[in-house]
């Protein structure tokens, strides 16, 4: 092996990072490029002109070499790592069709393809034909196919942006298994493609050729080409690893393999995630998706939006900081949010929107912010408690990831919250630790998983709940917070007829 160092490009959704970690986990070195020229050509459209991405990584990559000259020989290999379902339509050649279609977009296809008989008389059955409409109207190539048919009969590959990237590295269409998340035909609990009959390719306007082909995370894809160590001054013939999904890899990075830990992120949208070798999906028709480990799922409750409303609240409200989220008591005076401001699928459902109830005259903004970060605890407490009757194991530690995961204070409430352990692991790229930990056991750094993560992840905080704020906090969730949904949610069926938003 040519060197000691794993670099991990972690391509985010605000940044693409370039990350230099040792084999015990230290990051020594890393760069970042902003990403900030998203459009929204329509209402609810969200796109990035696709090589604007790979321009970043160039850029990303190029400036760690610029401030890092000494370290460049030292890279052992590179591992990628991806914002979720985000898609490209590329040509022969790996050129985008049309800018990436981001994870973000709320564009609905008004065609979708029809199912065969006995599909909607099983999901009549089942009662999940709804989730299937929803699934096939959200799903990007339908609507592709549908309003842009010269450009999917043009389309060479349908790629998520971890396999476009691994395409302009290697030269080859190929993405890991561990990225598989979004609306293609994936079967996600054979972690494959889907087979022949699966009702995935009745419900999307794709072909089997059209998909890369798929390798399990911790493999060797192959190398660096000339053309990118030219783009991106990454050595040529540096073997590149396959990693997996932001999420999946943060997973990995906080160290969480017992799903006994819950993984916490607070990040752009909020999350918990148990990983486990079971294939458990948090509510029906809603599947796990691939671990960034082979054989192995990360089962996830969403909160859309959830970490973005603090930044929400700072641009429209002003500033506060961590001092101001330590003046405000816990249970901010009795007010309440709950923090639905994008609608989901099934808990919550699709007519949902965000409430703050309480309020008083002794109120003010810094209760607003102190109650954003407890609506958003309280909501992830409800995705806990769902994954632990699904899985009928608890949860009894708490690693914390993510921008909101480097405030005291909001791992302190969260603590007590949830009255469990919240620790803060000790780099704050748990995503690009856990790819490099995936090319550290593809590159035979270290054996397997279970010694990778032994030696290259560990906590540098452990936050004990305070057991006068864990009662407190345990009234005000078991007697107000998981009664407001039921409560609001007829009023929140009439506010959708009513005004037509969120749209069916």
């Amino acid at each position: 092996m040519k060197g000691d160092l794993v670099l991990a490009i972690d391509n985010g959704t605000q940044s693409v990072r370039a990350l230099l970690f040792e084999a015990e986990g230290e990051l020594v070195a890393r760069s970042r490029v902003p990403l900030d020229a998203y459009t929204c050509p329509n209402p609810g459209w969200h796109e990035h002109d696709a090589n604007g991405f790979w321009e970043a990584v160039c850029d990303a990559c190029r400036k760690l070499w610029h401030d890092y000259p000494q370290l460049r020989a030292r890279v052992a290999g590179v591992a990628v790592t991806t914002q979720r379902a985000t898609v490209i339509n590329v040509d022969t050649r790996g050129d985008p069709l049309r800018p990436a279609i981001t994870w973000l977009d709320q564009r609905k296809s008004r065609d979708i393809p029809p199912m065969s008989a006995l599909w909607r008389t099983a999901f009549g059955v089942a009662r999940v034909a709804g989730t299937i409409r929803y699934f096939q109207r959200e799903a990007e190539a339908n609507w592709i196919r549908t309003e842009q048919p010269d450009v999917w009969k043009q389309t060479h590959k349908y790629l998520l942006l971890s396999g476009f990237l691994l395409y302009k590295l290697c030269g080859r269409f190929v993405d890991s298994i561990g990225s598989q998340v979004g609306y293609v035909p994936f079967d996600y609990k054979n972690l494959r493609w889907a087979s022949h009959n699966d009702w995935k390719w009745q419900a999307l306007r794709i072909e089997r050729e059209l998909l890369p082909d798929l390798v399990p995370p911790g493999s060797v894809i192959g190398e660096i080409t000339a053309a990118a160590a030219d783009a991106t001054g990454i050595p040529r013939g540096t073997p590149l690893v396959a990693a997996a999904a932001d999420k999946a890899c943060e997973v990995l990075g906080a160290g969480c393999l017992d799903p006994s830990i819950g993984c916490l992120s607070y990040g752009t949208t909020a999350t918990i995630n148990v990983s486990s070798s079971r294939y458990l999906e948090a509510a029906p028709f809603i599947p796990p998706y691939p671990a960034a480990m082979p054989n192995a799922y990360n089962t996830e409750v969403q909160i859309f939006r959830g970490f973005w409303m603090v930044s929400w609240f700072k641009e429209q409200f002003g500033a506060c900081d961590e001092e101001v989220l330590r003046e405000i008591p816990p249970g901010a005076m009795g007010l309440m949010l709950q923090p639905y401001w994008s609608p989901g699928l099934k808990q919550p459902g699709p007519e949902a929107k965000g409430a703050i109830i309480g309020f008083g005259d002794v109120h003010t903004r810094a209760h607003v912010y102190r109650a954003i970060f407890e609506g958003i605890a309280y909501a992830l407490r409800e995705g806990k408690e769902r994954i632990e009757r699904r899985g009928r194991q608890r949860i009894a530690m708490l690693r914390v990831c993510g921008g909101g995961s480097q405030s005291d204070a909001a791992l302190q409430l969260t603590a007590d919250i949830f009255g469990l352990p919240a620790a803060r692991p000790h780099v704050d790229e748990a995503s690009g630790l856990g790819a490099a930990i995936d090319a550290a056991v593809g590159l035979r750094i270290h054996p397997d998983f279970a010694a990778a993560v032994q030696a290259m992840t560990r906590v540098t905080a452990t936050f004990e709940p305070q057991d006068a704020h864990r009662a407190l906090y345990d009234a005000l969730y078991e007697r107000v917070y998981k009664k407001m949904y039921p409560r609001l949610r007829s009023l929140y069926e009439a506010i959708r007829e009513i005004t037509g938003y969120p749209a069916e």
